[in-house]
């Protein structure tokens, strides 16, 4: 938190000036929040990543087994439903669990009540590492909000960018004419 109650400046800051400087006549308050909130993502983004490695995950594998703890008991899904909660193709999918599998993280099983399926499910060992590393990156997440705001603060800017995606989500795309 800066204590002068004075903003430190950021890469952000002088993209803006450049834009001012050739093209006065933009507003940019939406490059301003989403530039910001693309670096934040790319940052704690990476730093996700470094609290997986730790338990020999990457964040794609981490969400995968993720998903299936917060699945609830028995922690069971389908590749489809693992698909489309994820937004990946099956292709990438498959390259994922063959992976957790192999390193004992999850099983495959015959479905029951589909012939033609499978059901994903999370192992002991696979729940123990998931349980784990999501308090690791979570662990990450907080300190990086601790740094820069109080709790009030830190629930004002939540319900703030929940307004913004939920403003951004239910809008269709505008494309120039």
């Amino acid at each position: 938190m800066s204590s002068s109650g004075q903003q430190p400046r950021d890469g952000v800051d002088a993209i803006i000036e450049q834009w001012a400087r050739e093209r006065p006549d933009l507003r940019t308050p939406g490059m301003e929040v989403f530039g910001r909130i693309y670096r934040l993502a790319r940052v704690m983004g990476e730093r996700a990543e470094r609290a997986y490695s730790a338990f020999g995950i990457s964040r794609g594998e981490f969400d995968v087994l993720a998903t299936l703890r917060r699945s609830g008991e028995p922690y069971t899904l389908s590749p489809r439903d693992l698909s489309t909660t994820l937004m990946l193709t099956t292709g990438g999918m498959t390259g994922r669990l063959d992976k957790l599998e192999r390193a004992g993280l999850l099983t495959r099983s015959p479905d029951p009540d589909d012939r033609r399926g499978l059901r994903v499910s999370l192992t002991e060992r696979g729940l123990t590492l998931v349980d784990e590393a999501v308090g690791a990156g979570l662990a990450e997440q907080n300190q990086a909000v601790r740094d820069a705001f109080d709790d009030h603060r830190a629930a004002e800017l939540a319900d703030m960018l929940r307004e913004l995606l939920a403003a951004t989500e239910h809008r269709p795309t505008q494309l120039p004419q």
